[in-house]
Order: C-alpha cells, then structure tokens, then sequence
C-alpha cells in the first residue's frame, strides 16, 4: 500500500509544480542563476547523478557466479557486460536469479549445516572436484560435503571481491537517490523521466543486493574440494557426450536465465557452471520456488509501474509521451498477465492451455525487450527539453531543525 501511494506522489509531482505559482518563480530566476549557488542544479548534474546510479544499479551490483579459470581478462570482460545487458534491459531476470540462488543456498546451509556463504559457493560453482569439473548438482553434496564442511567461511570470504561493509555502502546509494527522489516529491519539484528510470533500477538494486548479501563477489578462482574415501561420484558414469552450456541455443540461454534449467548442463564435461545456473531447488523447498516466481512478478510490475509514475510528466511531443506510457503500461502489466495465464495454464494441464502460455511468453520475449529499449531511449531524448523548475534542486534545510 506505501508503495502505490508513493506511486501516485510521484505521478502527482508534475502537476502540482505547474499549478504552483511561487515554485514556478522560484524555478524561472534560479534555472537562469549560475549554478554553482547551492540552491541550483544543471543537466550534467541530473546525468551524472542518473549514469552513476544505474552504473551502481547493474555493473557493481553483480555477483556472477565463477568463470571458466581459463578465461582471459578480455572474455571477463565481455561475458560481464552481457550480464549488464541483460540488467539493463530485463532486471527482473536478475532479481529471480538471486532469489533462485538465496533459496538454494539457505536449503545447503540447513541440510548440511554450514554458514549461507558456504551454500553460495557451492550453487555459484565455487567449489570443484580434484579433476577440475564443479560440484554443481544436489545429488555431489553428501560425497563433497565433509571437505566443504572443512573450508572455513572466512576462506571463502577471501576470495571476495566486497565485503559487507561495501554491500552495505552500495545498498546506502542506492537508498540516497531514492531519499533524493522522495525529497524533491515532498518540495512539488518534477523529476526528469531519466530519474524515474534511474529510481526503478535503484529500487530492484536494493532488492538484489539484499538477496546477495552472502554471496561472494567477482570470485575468479574456484576451491578445489575432495570427495570421501567412501564416497564416489555420483554422475560418474553418466552419459557426458553432451557439451555444457556454451552449445545452448538463444532461447534455452533464455529459459536458463528465467527459471534455472539447464537441460544440456553436464558438470562431468564442464570447468565450470553457466552464468545464470544455480544448483536445482530441492523437492521440499518446492513451495518456496513457487513463493519465488510470485515475488519476482510482483517486483517486475512494481518496476514498470514507477516507470508509470511519469505519466502526467513534460514530454516533448505528444507522440514521445504516448510511447513512454504504453511501454510503461506494458512492462508493469506482463508480469501480472504472465502469473494469471501461468495460474489458468496450470489448472487446466492440456495442450491448448500449454500452447496459449508458451505463445505468450514467445510473445513476451519479443515485445518485452522493444518497450525497454523505448523507455532507455526516452529517458535521454526527453532531456532537450526541460521545464525550469527542474534545475530547481532540494532544499534540504527543509529537514534540519533549526529556529
């Protein structure tokens, strides 16, 4: 409920400053001031500021899972950058590949009894057998897990590239920029449409950081573990003809990166895990995937409706302003369309039902990523044309008590 209401505020907040007389002057002699008086903002301000967020928001907000030990600086580099993309276009994904990790993660630490930590490493391929291949399926944990008992939590720590104080910090950015937005909303001051962009990416980042919180960061190295003497392999002698991940097609990479499953994964014939894998979710947490694939809907309409918030803000044209608000509406509506039809698809169990929902999330993939891009690119093109009181900045002495 706090969260719709801060939703209308926001979409209020253009209105009002046009209807308010003193914030309009205000507005007209302080967007002509020099902008170095405290009270006074410019473009490259509201860009930098923005550009800096979403940076935060997407490259340093991610915790891949560990690399192929292979890999040169160049394939690093690129293979984040794709991760990025990804952010940048569909973050809900990465939202439900933390909440995949975390409920993995919690299930190892309480069924083998180690820290959260220890259950990342292991879903995000941290630990390999003495061959080199990842201890990566529910089914290696019993013959791997003495060795991985054995490695102290503040071992894997080491490896991290962040600790929780610089999660935390990076949370607390996050945090400002919304605190800023609430701010200027409280004072009847508009935002940009590249600040309400950039205010949905801050509020998912907070989210996933919190669902990362124990994971290890930018881990390049894994930890070799041995299995018990008395233990074997499990997969040992499975069929490992298949190659791993690499030789997946663009829409199993896809589905891998939604929900998980990696059909052609084989850790036998792999140095390390896909970079949307995580270990598969025990039977008895069944109830909590299903928990996982609501909230992750939940917090992919709550994305597109802060894009919503600008409804009623300055376009430049009208056109520009009905394209915002379509894909604005389209991105906060599909993934509550996506639950209804996945909830009738599943009570029906036929082929017809099967067909409908496959159509549509076909559909989604297409569609979805095009209003993205439309939102992205409005959020830069809108800026040639700014109302006045935007350059208004916040008067922060508002919040200082003082006589």
């Amino acid at each position: 409920m706090l969260f719709w209401m801060f939703v209308f505020l926001l979409a209020r907040q253009s209105s009002l400053t046009q209807g308010h007389p003193d914030l309009l002057s205000r507005a007209a002699t302080e967007a002509s001031c020099d902008c170095t008086i405290n009270s006074c903002r410019t473009l490259f301000d509201i860009v930098w500021g923005c550009l800096a967020t979403i940076f935060a928001c997407t490259w340093v907000a991610l915790h891949q899972n560990v690399p192929d030990p292979d890999l040169g600086h160049f394939a690093l580099l690129m293979r984040k950058l794709r991760m990025m993309l990804m952010t940048i276009i569909a973050p809900e994904v990465i939202v439900g590949f933390a909440a995949r990790q975390l409920v993995s993660a919690r299930w190892i630490a309480k069924e083998f009894n180690v820290s959260t930590t220890h259950g990342f490493f292991c879903t995000m391929g941290g630990f390999v057998s003495e061959e080199g291949h990842p201890v990566s399926k529910i089914k290696q944990l019993p013959a791997y897990m003495p060795a991985i008992q054995k490695i102290k939590k503040a071992d894997i720590e080491d490896k991290s590239k962040g600790d929780t104080l610089s999660k935390g910090v990076a949370i607390a950015q996050g945090l400002w920029f919304v605190t800023q937005c609430l701010a200027r909303i409280s004072q009847h001051l508009p935002l940009t449409e590249l600040e309400v962009a950039t205010l949905a990416f801050a509020v998912l980042s907070v989210v996933i950081r919190l669902l990362w919180l124990h994971k290890p960061l930018d881990v390049q190295q894994p930890i070799v573990v041995a299995r018990s003497e008395v233990e074997i392999d499990p997969l040992h002698g499975e069929d490992i003809t298949r190659i791993n991940n690499r030789s997946d097609t663009l829409w199993q990479r896809l589905v891998g990166a939604m929900t998980g499953e990696y059909d052609t994964y084989q850790p036998l014939s792999s140095t390390s895990v896909p970079s949307f894998y995580s270990i598969e979710i025990s039977p008895k947490n069944i109830h909590r995937l299903v928990h996982n694939v609501v909230g992750i809907l939940g917090v992919g309409s709550i994305f597109g409706s802060i894009h919503c918030a600008a409804w009623d803000a300055p376009f430049p044209s009208m056109s520009e302003m009905w394209i915002w608000r379509i894909s604005s509406v389209f991105i906060a509506a599909y993934p509550a369309l996506t639950a209804l039809i996945m909830g009738l698809a599943w009570a029906h169990d036929n082929h017809i039902s099967a067909a409908v929902f496959a159509f549509f999330l076909v559909v989604g993939y297409v569609v979805y990523p095009l209003f993205r891009l439309f939102l992205i690119i409005l959020s830069f093109t809108t800026l040639r044309s700014l109302p006045p009181s935007v350059f208004v900045d916040v008067n922060w002495s508002n919040y200082i008590p003082h006589l």
